[in-house]
């Protein structure tokens, strides 16, 4: 299978729980999401703010694609509104990995930087419709 669309080489790609989904992170600052089922073009090609997207992950229930650059900036995707809504978290620091716990309630960023390392929890919230 061949996935033609980035323009530079990848470094990160996640599955879909269900499998039928698989995410590519490139240099070019580019997500996509193909749906290997028909992977003639990308379902979504999702745009970072400044570097390469060097970490991809799907949430366990698979409603969220994290997408984490080199530096200072994490995407969360909602996978259900066909990545069309996303938060962006903004950080300061070289980011090290990133992970959903395995009840898909938390999300988790590790912060590599000699004055401020850290690892940073976010909890799910549910959307109140009003």
């Amino acid at each position: 299978m061949k996935l033609k669309g980035h323009g530079d080489y990848s470094f990160a790609a996640a599955w879909h729980p269900a499998g039928h989904l698989l995410a590519t992170g490139n240099q070019d600052s580019t997500t996509r999401v193909w749906d290997i089922r028909q992977n003639s073009t990308p379902l979504a090609v999702l745009a970072g703010s400044m570097g390469a997207i060097r970490s991809l992950r799907f949430s366990p229930d698979g409603a969220f694609l994290a997408a984490a650059e080199p530096a200072d900036f994490v995407h969360v995707y909602d996978v259900g509104l066909g990545f069309s809504s996303v938060q962006e978290i903004d950080l300061f620091g070289e980011v090290a990995g990133i992970s959903f716990s395995p009840d898909a309630e938390a999300f988790f960023v590790a912060i590599a930087d000699t004055l401020y390392s850290s690892l940073v929890q976010f909890q799910r919230v549910e959307r109140q419709e009003f």
